[in-house]
Protein backbone atom coordinates (compact mmCIF):
# COMPACT_ATOMS: atom_id res chain seq x y z
CA UNK A 1 0.00 0.00 0.00
CA UNK A 2 1.36 3.50 -0.69
CA UNK A 3 2.70 5.87 2.70
CA UNK A 4 3.97 8.86 3.24
CA UNK A 5 4.92 7.95 6.57
CA UNK A 6 8.32 8.03 6.42
CA UNK A 7 9.89 11.56 5.29
CA UNK A 8 12.64 10.37 3.03
CA UNK A 9 9.55 9.31 0.73
CA UNK A 10 8.45 12.89 0.23
CA UNK A 11 9.25 14.50 -3.34
CA UNK A 12 7.62 17.83 -3.17
CA UNK A 13 6.83 19.93 -5.88
CA UNK A 14 6.57 23.36 -5.25
CA UNK A 15 5.67 26.65 -6.92
CA UNK A 16 6.63 29.76 -5.77
CA UNK A 17 9.78 28.72 -3.88
CA UNK A 18 11.76 31.26 -4.02
CA UNK A 19 10.42 33.38 -0.55
CA UNK A 20 7.51 33.21 1.99
CA UNK A 21 5.85 29.91 2.80
CA UNK A 22 7.58 27.98 -0.77
CA UNK A 23 10.88 28.23 0.64
CA UNK A 24 10.22 27.79 3.93
CA UNK A 25 8.67 24.56 3.22
CA UNK A 26 11.30 23.12 0.97
CA UNK A 27 13.70 23.36 3.96
CA UNK A 28 11.23 22.08 6.23
CA UNK A 29 10.92 19.13 3.68
CA UNK A 30 14.65 18.82 2.83
CA UNK A 31 15.58 18.78 6.59
CA UNK A 32 13.06 15.83 7.37
CA UNK A 33 15.03 13.91 4.58
CA UNK A 34 12.80 14.34 1.54
CA UNK A 35 13.65 16.48 -1.57
CA UNK A 36 12.10 18.78 -3.53
CA UNK A 37 11.90 20.19 -6.98
CA UNK A 38 11.62 24.27 -6.21
CA UNK A 39 10.02 26.37 -9.15
CA UNK A 40 9.82 30.37 -9.31
CA UNK A 41 10.63 33.40 -11.87
CA UNK A 42 13.51 34.19 -9.60
CA UNK A 43 16.78 31.79 -10.68
CA UNK A 44 18.86 33.68 -8.69
CA UNK A 45 17.29 32.85 -5.48
CA UNK A 46 16.08 29.12 -6.63
CA UNK A 47 20.51 28.78 -7.46
CA UNK A 48 21.20 30.27 -3.80
CA UNK A 49 18.39 27.74 -2.47
CA UNK A 50 19.74 24.84 -4.35
CA UNK A 51 23.20 25.62 -3.00
CA UNK A 52 21.40 25.60 0.64
CA UNK A 53 19.50 22.48 0.54
CA UNK A 54 21.90 20.75 -1.54
CA UNK A 55 21.91 19.53 -5.46
CA UNK A 56 20.86 16.08 -4.20
CA UNK A 57 17.97 17.53 -2.52
CA UNK A 58 16.74 20.47 -4.56
CA UNK A 59 16.47 19.89 -8.35
CA UNK A 60 15.11 24.07 -9.47
CA UNK A 61 13.55 25.20 -12.33
CA UNK A 62 13.21 28.93 -12.97
CA UNK A 63 9.69 29.42 -13.62
CA UNK A 64 6.41 31.19 -14.48
CA UNK A 65 3.34 29.40 -13.57
CA UNK A 66 1.34 31.26 -15.75
CA UNK A 67 3.19 30.05 -18.66
CA UNK A 68 1.11 27.00 -19.40
CA UNK A 69 3.54 25.92 -22.30
CA UNK A 70 6.28 26.51 -20.19
CA UNK A 71 5.09 24.12 -17.17
CA UNK A 72 3.90 21.41 -18.93
CA UNK A 73 7.65 21.54 -20.83
CA UNK A 74 8.99 21.61 -16.99
CA UNK A 75 6.93 19.25 -15.84
CA UNK A 76 7.71 16.46 -18.48
CA UNK A 77 11.43 17.14 -18.37
CA UNK A 78 12.28 16.79 -14.83
CA UNK A 79 14.90 13.97 -13.56
CA UNK A 80 15.11 11.10 -11.72
CA UNK A 81 14.93 10.72 -8.91
CA UNK A 82 12.83 14.00 -8.86
CA UNK A 83 10.07 12.80 -11.34
CA UNK A 84 8.86 10.48 -8.24
CA UNK A 85 6.75 13.59 -7.37
CA UNK A 86 3.94 12.88 -4.65
CA UNK A 87 3.33 15.93 -2.62
CA UNK A 88 2.27 19.17 -4.94
CA UNK A 89 2.62 21.78 -3.13
CA UNK A 90 0.95 24.91 -5.45
CA UNK A 91 1.86 27.65 -3.43
CA UNK A 92 2.73 30.55 -6.01
CA UNK A 93 0.11 33.45 -5.64
CA UNK A 94 0.29 37.33 -4.53
CA UNK A 95 -1.87 40.17 -4.33
CA UNK A 96 -1.32 43.65 -6.05
CA UNK A 97 -2.92 47.26 -4.90
CA UNK A 98 -5.47 47.78 -2.06
CA UNK A 99 -7.85 50.41 -3.61
CA UNK A 100 -11.16 50.25 -4.17
CA UNK A 101 -12.97 48.39 -6.81
CA UNK A 102 -13.63 51.19 -9.03
CA UNK A 103 -10.25 52.78 -8.79
CA UNK A 104 -8.39 49.45 -9.26
CA UNK A 105 -5.63 48.82 -11.90
CA UNK A 106 -6.89 46.05 -14.09
CA UNK A 107 -3.39 44.85 -15.02
CA UNK A 108 -3.41 44.20 -11.36
CA UNK A 109 -6.52 42.64 -11.17
CA UNK A 110 -5.57 40.11 -14.50
CA UNK A 111 -2.12 39.46 -12.66
CA UNK A 112 -3.45 38.09 -9.79
CA UNK A 113 -6.30 36.11 -12.04
CA UNK A 114 -3.40 34.37 -14.09
CA UNK A 115 -1.29 33.52 -11.11
CA UNK A 116 -3.93 32.67 -8.10
CA UNK A 117 -6.32 30.96 -10.32
CA UNK A 118 -4.70 29.63 -13.76
CA UNK A 119 -1.29 29.21 -12.24
CA UNK A 120 -3.06 26.50 -9.91
CA UNK A 121 -4.90 24.73 -11.61
CA UNK A 122 -2.50 24.62 -14.46
CA UNK A 123 0.06 23.23 -11.40
CA UNK A 124 -2.67 20.47 -10.12
CA UNK A 125 -3.96 19.46 -13.34
CA UNK A 126 -0.58 18.85 -15.28
CA UNK A 127 1.20 16.91 -12.07
CA UNK A 128 -2.33 14.72 -10.84
CA UNK A 129 -2.19 12.35 -13.66
CA UNK A 130 1.27 11.15 -12.13
CA UNK A 131 0.21 11.12 -8.60
CA UNK A 132 -2.68 8.91 -9.35
CA UNK A 133 -0.19 6.89 -11.58
CA UNK A 134 2.24 6.23 -8.84
CA UNK A 135 -0.48 4.76 -6.30
CA UNK A 136 -0.98 8.39 -4.82
CA UNK A 137 -0.20 11.11 -2.93
CA UNK A 138 -1.13 14.92 -1.74
CA UNK A 139 -2.17 18.50 -2.97
CA UNK A 140 -1.60 21.06 -0.74
CA UNK A 141 -3.31 24.38 -2.05
CA UNK A 142 -2.53 28.10 -0.76
CA UNK A 143 -5.96 29.93 0.06
CA UNK A 144 -6.23 32.69 2.24
CA UNK A 145 -8.47 33.72 5.21
CA UNK A 146 -9.02 36.42 2.49
CA UNK A 147 -10.86 33.48 0.71
CA UNK A 148 -13.72 33.45 3.69
CA UNK A 149 -13.60 36.92 5.14
CA UNK A 150 -13.85 39.56 2.68
CA UNK A 151 -12.34 43.30 3.22
CA UNK A 152 -12.34 46.15 2.29
CA UNK A 153 -9.62 46.48 -1.32
CA UNK A 154 -9.94 42.92 -0.91
CA UNK A 155 -11.75 42.41 -4.38
CA UNK A 156 -10.27 40.33 -6.35
CA UNK A 157 -7.15 38.98 -4.16
CA UNK A 158 -10.13 37.75 -2.19
CA UNK A 159 -12.47 36.22 -4.51
CA UNK A 160 -9.14 34.38 -6.15
CA UNK A 161 -8.66 32.80 -2.60
CA UNK A 162 -11.91 31.96 -2.30
CA UNK A 163 -11.75 29.62 -5.54
CA UNK A 164 -8.67 28.25 -4.29
CA UNK A 165 -10.61 27.16 -1.86
CA UNK A 166 -13.94 25.52 -3.55
CA UNK A 167 -11.24 23.83 -6.17
CA UNK A 168 -9.89 22.23 -3.47
CA UNK A 169 -13.34 20.64 -2.42
CA UNK A 170 -13.88 19.77 -5.54
CA UNK A 171 -10.73 18.03 -6.60
CA UNK A 172 -10.71 16.17 -3.47
CA UNK A 173 -14.65 14.76 -4.21
CA UNK A 174 -12.37 13.79 -7.85
CA UNK A 175 -10.39 12.12 -6.56
CA UNK A 176 -12.09 9.54 -4.26
CA UNK A 177 -10.59 5.96 -4.69
CA UNK A 178 -7.68 7.12 -6.20
CA UNK A 179 -5.42 7.74 -2.79
CA UNK A 180 -4.68 11.43 -3.62
CA UNK A 181 -5.14 13.94 -0.28
CA UNK A 182 -6.17 17.39 -0.71
CA UNK A 183 -5.42 20.07 1.80
CA UNK A 184 -6.36 24.01 1.86
CA UNK A 185 -3.75 25.71 3.97
CA UNK A 186 -5.51 29.29 4.59
CA UNK A 187 -2.99 31.88 6.59
CA UNK A 188 -4.08 35.14 8.13
CA UNK A 189 -1.21 37.66 9.24
CA UNK A 190 1.87 36.29 8.04
CA UNK A 191 5.35 38.86 7.68
CA UNK A 192 6.76 37.86 4.38
CA UNK A 193 7.77 39.59 1.32
CA UNK A 194 3.46 39.21 0.75
CA UNK A 195 2.81 43.28 1.77
CA UNK A 196 6.14 44.57 -0.11
CA UNK A 197 5.30 42.81 -3.09
CA UNK A 198 1.18 44.31 -2.53
CA UNK A 199 2.22 47.71 -2.51
CA UNK A 200 5.23 46.94 -5.08
CA UNK A 201 8.10 47.74 -3.14
CA UNK A 202 7.02 50.55 -0.36
CA UNK A 203 8.54 48.83 2.70
CA UNK A 204 7.03 51.43 4.83
CA UNK A 205 3.63 50.99 3.79
CA UNK A 206 4.48 46.99 3.92
CA UNK A 207 5.52 47.80 7.40
CA UNK A 208 2.48 48.97 8.86
CA UNK A 209 0.97 46.11 8.08
CA UNK A 210 2.63 44.60 10.92
CA UNK A 211 2.95 47.22 13.34
CA UNK A 212 1.66 46.45 17.05
CA UNK A 213 1.13 43.21 15.97
CA UNK A 214 3.02 39.24 16.34
CA UNK A 215 2.59 38.19 12.96
CA UNK A 216 2.76 34.47 11.95
CA UNK A 217 6.05 33.34 9.77
CA UNK A 218 6.80 31.39 6.94
CA UNK A 219 8.03 28.81 9.02
CA UNK A 220 4.65 28.30 10.84
CA UNK A 221 3.03 27.82 8.01
CA UNK A 222 5.60 25.58 6.60
CA UNK A 223 5.19 23.22 9.78
CA UNK A 224 1.47 23.44 9.36
CA UNK A 225 1.59 21.93 5.52
CA UNK A 226 3.88 19.16 6.55
CA UNK A 227 2.17 18.20 10.00
CA UNK A 228 -0.93 18.11 7.02
CA UNK A 229 1.10 15.95 4.64
CA UNK A 230 2.82 13.40 6.84
CA UNK A 231 -0.35 12.08 9.02
CA UNK A 232 -1.20 8.40 7.83
CA UNK A 233 -2.99 8.08 4.78
CA UNK A 234 -6.37 7.40 5.44
CA UNK A 235 -6.33 11.04 7.23
CA UNK A 236 -7.25 13.96 4.95
CA UNK A 237 -7.38 17.42 6.51
CA UNK A 238 -9.53 19.51 4.03
CA UNK A 239 -8.46 22.77 5.67
CA UNK A 240 -5.96 24.15 8.18
CA UNK A 241 -7.05 28.27 8.83
CA UNK A 242 -4.12 29.95 10.83
CA UNK A 243 -4.52 33.37 12.49
CA UNK A 244 -1.99 34.97 14.57
CA UNK A 245 -3.30 35.91 18.07
CA UNK A 246 -3.37 39.22 17.30
CA UNK A 247 -5.55 39.25 14.54
CA UNK A 248 -9.31 38.20 14.94
CA UNK A 249 -12.42 37.41 12.71
CA UNK A 250 -14.00 40.60 11.82
CA UNK A 251 -13.49 44.34 10.51
CA UNK A 252 -9.57 44.41 8.86
CA UNK A 253 -8.06 47.85 9.94
CA UNK A 254 -6.52 48.77 6.45
CA UNK A 255 -6.33 44.68 6.09
CA UNK A 256 -4.66 41.47 8.07
CA UNK A 257 -4.99 38.96 5.81
CA UNK A 258 -2.51 36.41 4.38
Amino acid sequence: MYSLLDPSRFVVFITGATSGFGAAAARRYVAAGGKVIATGRREDRLLALRDELGHDNCHIIPLDVRDRAAMEAAIAAIPAPFDQINIVLANAGLALGLQPAAETDLNDWETMIDTNIKGLVYTVRLLLPGLIARGGGHVVTLGSVAGEYAYPGGSVYAASKAFVKHFALAIRSDLQGKNVRVTDIEPGLTETEFSVVRFKGDADKAGNVYANTRAMTAEDIAESIFWATSLPEHVNVNKIQLMATTQAIGPFDIYREG
